[in-house]
């Protein structure tokens, strides 16, 4: 068991056994009320948010994934095919547990797979990637007090901002947590 004030974003606790994982935490104190615990949470077997609130004093179980290796192979439809690359056993994960993160995986990426039991629930990608910037518009040079960036799209279809000296055809890092240009990358 866990005492509420102790959840953070990416805890994983079990109620009425399903598990949640907590995307925002907020401690809410009001007056002379007992304080509030509001966290926004994410059903990691059907995809839902769900904004809930406790009393401080409240207890949840914390939930502990195993972590397996895995290889993102091919989109299916509504999923993501990933593979053990020691046992060739195939996973199935559905775009929506996912998230933005799925932007992000081209085939032959190395990725951690998070289970619960035998169900594969959700990734942990590698905190920098390096991807082909496919299209961005031209820079261009002249004066500037602060750092100015444009719209480019990277090899897998993702959205990013990116520095005017960026062209298309170069290789960037990006921070998948985030989804920011980090810097250059070497060819």
């Amino acid at each position: 068991m866990i005492d509420v004030a102790k959840l953070r974003s990416g805890t994983v606790f079990e109620e009425y056994g399903v598990p949640w994982l907590v995307i925002k935490y907020e401690h809410v104190k009001m007056g002379r009320g007992t304080a509030t615990i509001k966290v926004k949470t994410k059903n990691l077997k059907t995809g839902a948010i769900l904004e809930r609130t406790f009393i401080n004093s409240a207890r949840v179980t914390e939930v502990i994934l195993e972590r397996r290796s895995g290889q993102y192979l091919y989109a299916n439809g509504n999923s993501m095919v990933f593979m053990n690359p020691a046992t060739y056993e195939q996973f199935e994960i559905e775009k929506d547990l996912i998230g933005d993160q799925a932007q992000f995986l081209k085939e032959g990426t190395e990725v951690e797979l998070k289970f619960y039991g035998d169900d594969p629930l959700s990734i942990v990608l590698p905190l920098k990637m390096k991807f082909v910037v496919a299209e961005t518009e031209p820079g261009y040079k002249g004066n500037s007090v602060t750092n100015i960036y444009k719209d480019a799209i990277l090899e897998t279809g993702a959205h990013i901002k990116v520095p005017m000296f960026v062209e298309s055809g170069e290789s960037v890092l990006v921070n998948t947590e985030t989804g920011e240009y980090v810097e250059r990358a070497k060819q």
